[in-house]
């Protein structure tokens, strides 16, 4: 019998000098792609964060309050980790943000303020691999920003923006997904793996509330297998994979 052939990922696009990052909770880049991060920012390309939320129900034992402030100190040490400055948060309630023309619009106004062509969100599909159920944020957020790259550059969806001084922006030119159970696409994830460490590492008080191993043989053992088993499908390269749809 024959053995299956595997599907080989394509490079990512390199044509393209900003990425917005847009997804649901401090850290899910953090755990989905920044080594690929890490290396386009030495590139000189300009990427900036955004997310939905500041994470402030994601552990037990910190009130809200208090939580939501100390997980956007590490989101912004993590980003900076990277080589990412700019991180903003839109506010919607962690847990049961909800998609829908709100969310869309909020995403879309950030896409018109930056004006990326490259636009990064987390896996919006139900599952994991379809192995793992995926959280109701990560699939509102995920496909509200498959949608806001086209909401962006159309005046009449959304006009209250444009009155707002926010001009369309039909720039958008990819949308990449990472953390996708199909994958089409792929970056080098050697150049960046170390920092990408460091920046997942800023989110101790998050690592420390889940897992009773040490932080840094935690999160070094997760991302060198993360981006180790997208090896074969890279010409035996560790890579961060990406599904890409094109506009």
């Amino acid at each position: 019998m024959t053995e299956p052939k595997i599907t080989q990922l394509q490079p990512m696009p390199t044509d393209w000098h900003r990425a917005l990052c847009v997804v649901a909770h401090p850290d899910d880049l953090e755990y989905g792609c920044s080594a690929a991060i890490a290396g386009w920012t030495d590139g000189g390309r300009d990427v900036i964060y955004v997310l939905a939320t500041r994470g402030e129900a994601g552990i037990d034992t910190l009130d809200p309050a208090v939580c939501g402030a100390l997980r956007e100190r590490e989101q912004r040490a993590g980003a900076a980790a990277v080589g990412v400055s700019t991180v903003e948060f839109l506010d919607h309630r962690d847990g049961v943000i909800e998609y829908g023309p709100a969310l869309r619009r909020d995403i879309a106004a950030a896409i018109r303020r930056h004006r990326p062509e490259l636009v990064i969100t987390l896996n919006h599909r139900d599952t994991w691999g379809e192995v793992a159920w995926n959280t109701p944020d990560h699939v509102a957020v995920g496909r509200a920003t498959l949608d806001a790259a086209a909401d962006a550059g159309n005046r009449w969806i959304f006009p209250e923006l444009t009155e707002q001084g926010l001009e369309p922006w039909n720039g958008v030119r990819w949308v990449a997904i990472a953390g996708s159970g199909r994958p089409t696409h792929a970056v080098d994830a050697g150049p960046g793996l170390e920092r990408a460490v460091r920046s997942l590492l800023e989110h101790r008080t998050y690592i420390e509330a889940l897992t009773q191993q040490d932080p840094e043989t935690y999160v070094r053992d997760f991302l060198t297998t993360q981006t180790t088993a997208n090896a074969a499908r890279f010409g035996g390269t560790p890579a961060v994979a990406f599904e890409v749809f094109s506009r």
